[in-house]
């Protein structure tokens, strides 16, 4: 399928043009004009209008040389999902994986419904994005089962972190809060976390909960007659 979400096309036989927001199969995807009324039509009967790109193409930022950073200021967490809507086809969500670390990120999306698919691989350099996948919002309880897994590397004397693998199904809940600003890309979405920061367990404290002897049992007075 040589045409993505987003994309602005052109019919062929037809005096109409629109963004795709569906993509049915191979041969089949779905075009909404003006109207905002989607229209089935076959790959073949439409064509890409030149000096159109879509929000996938053009909303997150490039890749750019890594600077060094002194290692005070070294950021190394900060790795996230940022889903935007699409700004001329509303129904259509686009996934940017945001590094907002000091680090390169070295990064896979695997696709997982009935069969694996790889759907992205790259390099994300610090402070930007990368746009990975698009979808129907509308038909999220179809979306498949997303796999990032993420490697950090920088040239710098700075201990890297360890490779990270985030596999989610995602449901409604995970877009029902509202849309706020995301960094590096500097849109409204929703965001998703990524690297998790782990949670500090305190041995001792731990300890003591499994030894903490039973509360003493409380002597009621008998109530007078």
């Amino acid at each position: 399928m040589k045409y993505k979400l987003g994309d602005f096309v052109r019919f062929v036989e037809e005096k109409r043009e629109g963004y795709v927001t569906r993509i049915f199969d191979e041969d089949m995807i779905g075009v909404t004009g003006d109207d905002n009324f989607e229209i089935p039509v076959l790959a073949s009967k439409v064509t890409t209008v030149h000096g159109h790109q879509s929000t996938a193409q053009t909303g997150a930022g490039q890749a750019s040389a890594a600077p060094v950073v002194d290692a005070a200021a070294f950021k190394s967490k900060g790795v996230y999902l940022g889903v935007v809507s699409d700004t001329r086809a509303a129904s259509v969500v686009h996934f940017n994986v945001i590094n907002d670390t000091s680090y390169q990120l070295l990064i896979t999306l695997t696709t997982e419904k009935q069969q694996f698919k790889g759907e992205y691989a790259g390099i994300i350099n610090p402070g930007s994005a990368a746009a990975v996948y698009s979808a129907q919002l509308a038909d999220l309880q179809l979306w498949p089962k997303f796999t990032f897994q993420v490697l950090f590397f920088t040239p710098q004397d700075i201990k890297p972190e360890s490779p990270l693998t985030f596999s989610e199904k995602f449901k409604a809940k995970d877009f029902a809060d509202a849309k706020k600003p995301l960094p590096v890309i500097k849109q409204q979405g929703w965001l998703i976390r990524l690297d998790e920061p782990e949670v500090a367990i305190n041995p001792e404290k731990l300890k003591e909960s499994f030894f903490k002897p039973a509360a003493e049992k409380q002597q009621v007075d008998k109530p007078q007659k």
